[in-house]
């Protein structure tokens, strides 16, 4: 079995580049693996979720349930494979937990459980619920005089659904300045391009007119992805957005960008050769 490489203590970009292929690699693995799963919306997280957890937020592998970490919401689930990784990559549970993806008798399902994943904040996969949930964390720490952030990972395709506009009103109103949420906003979602099933532009503005304040950067720039967040964490009286404009299945050649990236079919061997060869780099898997 082999072992999860550890970033360097201060940001490198070379060492970052690198282990963001060695992520892609792995988490294609652990799906075609499994026989089917969303790659495309886990890859396009690569960065932004490995920014978060070695860079931004406040955690403890020791003590998962630390009552003064930060909390992270994935409220599109599905992309739990992302989420997984980072957690065992920083010692949450061992690496060789994400072999068994999805599998028969496994701690690690197709989508974010906080039953049997040690750091998992919230289970998730019902669309639409996640941003509620943290808008209630984040109340619930002012109330209790708690200073962690909150911080929630949607998708646009999520952000049809109803719920997380209310979410939104209920966010801007009560000035939630401790919840910072993420749209991966790659473009994409499982019937096609967001532009063409229910467009969302001009999206930043409609962000703004629920009280919120709107960043956007590139989800995959190192440099971005870290000073946004930092700018979004300096923001007081009112909550705030990060839209990550990303590549679904960034990495992967044979889906990227393309909306049969959402939840692909691994049958067989030949299938399984083809998205892994179609990766840019190869890597030593930790299980």
């Amino acid at each position: 079995m082999g072992r999860m490489a550890e970033l360097p203590e201060a940001f490198d970009r070379e060492e970052y580049d690198r282990l963001a292929g060695q992520w892609r690699y792995i988490i294609t693995d652990m799906i075609c693996r499994a026989g089917s799963g969303h790659l495309g919306g886990a890859l396009s997280l690569v960065e932004v979720v490995m920014t978060l957890y070695y860079r931004i937020m406040r955690t403890d592998p020791v003590d998962p349930a630390w009552d003064e970490r930060d909390r992270l919401v994935l409220s599109k689930g599905h992309a739990a494979p992302v989420l997984y990784l980072a957690l065992a990559s920083r010692g949450f549970f061992p690496p060789a937990w994400l072999g068994t993806l999805n599998a028969d008798g496994t701690r690690l399902p197709s989508h974010a459980d906080a039953r049997y994943v040690p750091g998992i904040d919230m289970t998730t996969g019902s669309l639409g619920q996640g941003l509620s949930c943290a808008c209630g964390a984040a109340y619930a720490a002012r109330l209790d005089g708690k200073r962690h952030r909150v911080f929630c990972i949607i998708g646009d395709g999520e952000s049809n659904e109803g719920q997380i506009w209310e979410a939104a009103l209920f966010a801007g109103h009560h000035q939630l300045d401790n919840l910072i949420a993420i749209t991966d906003y790659n473009k994409l979602q499982i019937d096609g391009f967001t532009s063409d099933l229910l467009s969302l532009e001009p999206l930043a503005d409609k962000w703004r007119a629920f009280g919120w304040e709107v960043f956007q950067m590139d989800g995959h720039d190192w440099d971005a992805i870290y000073d946004t967040l930092q700018a979004a964490l300096a923001v007081r009286g009112k909550p705030t957005m990060v839209i990550a404009h990303t590549i679904k299945a960034k990495g992967c050649s044979v889906v990227e960008n393309k909306p049969e990236s959402h939840n692909i079919k691994v049958p067989d061997q030949a299938t399984y050769d083809r998205f892994m060869n179609a990766l840019p780099m190869k890597s030593p898997l930790p299980y």
